[in-house]
């Protein structure tokens, strides 16, 4: 059994999903050693995953390996497996407004290679998903490529904050092709957004009325340069602040979003979350946290998930956007609810019973 998957944006998350897959390849037990949610999601193992179509837009990784590719600059992930030879070549891809002005030299893009066409390289790869992993802010790229989906017969997994899967027109184009689609923006295993859920969630539950709370993130990756500009950071903004006020029925200041890019943190991302509530008697109730993470790796596993739930949906002819692998691993699915009712989902799913 093997699950074909190409790959839009050859960055940081790219290098830990890809290391990934190399390390996991013996595990057997989801305890036998730390990081996955899932040895085997039904009958797929995580080794059953192989790459077969890549695209980027930097010159300096197209043309070779995956297994090299993710290993130059500006990436800065972790090295936590060593990774064979794949067979899969980075192709380039479009630019479009994949790289912001101020990121050019930062992604070594040159607008003077043509890029191949996506969905023949899709069609010609018999690729089951293609991952979007292209940078914040790329809208017309990520429809580009989602639309590169649709006329290859190919499933589409959106790990970035533009919005397709939540999208009724989007969805809707999915299910008429008979192709799942799964998004938007992934969540980390445990990172800043599933905390803050859980936090507001536990306040609310508890009882406490929450006057207002925060979210600010920090960074040393190419993630957090792009997003120093803040008409990148639109989409961003709505889908983690979405992801918290979903669960909370009364409004609240918030603000969440990539507070800072700090360099020499590189793949490193702190997190600050603050909520301030009333609790009995009227007094207040303050908490204040901090989160430090490889980020990401921190995403890895969940997409890892996201594959063979994406691959079961097109194993049982399932079209149009995945609610249950969509609610759990993702921060703006099309429908949002407690992560504990989404994991249920999930199993669900996996044993068979109708998707929702």
């Amino acid at each position: 059994m093997v699950i074909k998957v190409a790959v839009a944006g050859i960055g940081n998350c790219a290098s830990a999903l890809i290391q990934g897959v190399e390390f996991y390849k013996n595990v057997e037990k989801d305890e036998d050693i730390p990081g996955v949610m899932h040895a085997y999601f039904g009958k797929y193992h995580i080794r059953d995953i192989k790459f077969v179509a890549a695209f980027d837009v930097n010159k300096y990784k197209i043309g070779k390996d995956l297994s090299e590719a993710i290993w130059v600059e500006p990436n800065c992930c972790a090295k936590f497996s060593e990774v064979p030879e794949t067979g899969c070549i980075v192709k380039p891809g479009p630019i479009s407004d994949g790289v912001a002005a101020h990121m050019y030299e930062a992604f070594h893009a040159d607008s003077n290679i043509k890029p191949v066409d996506v969905t023949q390289i899709l069609h010609d790869s018999n690729a089951d998903m293609l991952i979007n992993y292209l940078p914040v802010g790329s809208a017309k790229g990520t429809e580009l490529y989602a639309q590169a989906c649709l006329d290859a017969g190919c499933a589409f997994i959106n790990c970035i904050p533009e919005f397709i899967t939540s999208v009724p027109s989007w969805a809707k184009k999915f299910e008429e092709k008979g192709l799942p689609v799964a998004g938007d923006d992934i969540k980390s295993q445990v990172g800043a957004t599933i905390i803050h859920r859980v936090l507001a969630k536990l306040f609310y539950d508890r009882g406490v009325k929450i006057d207002s709370t925060y979210q600010l993130n920090i960074g040393g990756n190419t993630d957090f340069l792009n997003m120093t500009v803040e008409n990148r950071l639109k989409t961003k903004r709505i889908s983690k602040t979405d992801a918290v006020k979903s669960l909370i029925p009364y409004d609240m200041p918030t603000r969440i979003g990539p507070s800072d890019y700090v360099p020499f943190l590189k793949d490193h991302k702190i997190c600050y979350i603050r909520i301030n509530g009333k609790a009995f008697g009227d007094l207040d109730l303050v908490f204040d946290g901090k989160l430090v993470v490889n980020d990401s790796p921190n995403s890895g596993g969940v997409v890892i998930d996201v594959i063979r739930a994406v691959k079961i949906a097109l194993d049982r002819e399932i079209s149009g956007p995945l609610l249950s692998i969509s609610s759990y691993s993702f921060k703006h699915p099309p429908i949002q609810t407690t992560d504990d009712q989404a994991k249920q989902w999930v199993e669900d799913f996996i044993s068979g019973k109708k998707e929702r």
